[in-house]
């Protein structure tokens, strides 16, 4: 599974650009993203390469959740503090993934039956980390908010 995981991983660092672009296509027209219909490309693009370039660490770490929470809570917050929504945040993440599996498909990275099992498996593997991303994203989001509930009940 490792090889086939590692091809994934590869191709989407390796394409972390054109994947990004195709992805801020989508948020900015995407029904479910509206809060980024407004925002600049390259804005949007910076996330999405963030996210490509720092999967293959979390993906390949011996401790996926604990690098997910180092990489993550960054995202929450910025997220946050630009005033978009949770369920936004989390869907532009679930577009994130989903351009990821896209590419690699257009890409016939998989395209032996053997590789199609295998491909499953790294599948598994890569739902495992959105988990975790989105565990950490909720979790963040939580804590900001309560943080800043605190600060208004203290302003009063």
């Amino acid at each position: 599974m490792k090889a086939f995981t590692a091809k994934l991983v590869d191709l989407t660092q390796k394409n972390a650009e054109t994947i990004a672009r195709q992805w801020a296509k989508d948020v900015k027209t995407n029904e479910k993203t509206y809060t980024y219909h407004e925002e600049s490309e390259e804005k949007i693009i910076r996330q999405a390469k963030y996210f490509y370039n720092n999967f293959q660490m979390m993906f390949f770490n011996e401790s996926p959740y604990e690098q997910a929470k180092e990489v993550f809570e960054k995202y929450a917050e910025e997220r946050y503090r630009e005033g978009v929504p949770l369920h936004e945040a989390l869907y532009a993440l679930i577009l994130m993934r989903r351009h990821m599996w896209l590419y690699a498909e257009f890409q016939s990275l998989f395209n032996v039956e053997v590789e199609h099992r295998q491909a499953v498996e790294s599948l598994s593997r890569t739902i495992l980390m959105f988990d975790y991303i989105m565990y950490v994203v909720t979790r963040q989001y939580w804590k900001l908010m309560k943080l800043e509930c605190q600060a208004k009940e203290n302003t009063r």
